[in-house]
């Protein structure tokens, strides 16, 4: 049997835009919320893109201050070429530590000879003092961010001299 009587039917309009009204209000206040989250998680990637670019600066000032004092003088005293090294070593160890606090690390190797995985053979010099594939030299530190090279380390490794 059909119920065709125009108060059902309004009754049924009247639950159904009821229903529909109450979902729009529920992705509305969704709709803010993420929003809302979204505002704050820029908020927060502006605010660490701001430490990094202080803590960039820092480093930026230490190259700098070194680079103006060999600008302005015409001939470098002993005492700045001794110490320039260690100087240079501080600036290192700062970009290091602003590094080290983004997660990201120095490649460090177990042995002689190079993982392929984090190493990228760049030139082979040959050494009749050393196994094949032993790495004679690193030209180029690589990192890593947590699990994933940022850039492989570059090397030379040995091959046997041809007869």
């Amino acid at each position: 049997m059909v119920n065709n009587e125009p108060n059902s039917q309004l009754k049924l309009n009247s639950e159904l835009r009821d229903q529909l009204a109450h979902k729009l209000g529920v992705l509305e206040k969704e709709k803010m919320a993420l929003q809302r989250e979204l505002r704050e998680q820029k908020a927060q990637a502006t605010a660490a893109n701001e430490d990094l670019f202080l803590e960039l600066l820092d480093v930026f000032d230490a190259i700098e201050f070194l680079l103006n004092y060999m600008r302005e003088r015409s001939e470098l005293p002993p005492q700045f070429i001794e110490r320039l090294p260690k100087s240079l070593s501080i600036v290192e160890k700062k970009l290091l530590g602003v590094l080290h606090r983004r997660k990201v690390e120095p490649i460090e190797l177990n042995g002689s000879e190079p993982d392929f995985q984090l190493c990228r053979v760049i030139e082979r010099e040959e050494r009749s003092d050393l196994d094949d594939q032993t790495i004679t030299k690193v030209v180029r530190q690589g990192f890593c961010y947590e699990d994933k090279v940022l850039r492989p380390m570059e090397v030379i490794t040995s091959k046997k001299e041809s007869e």
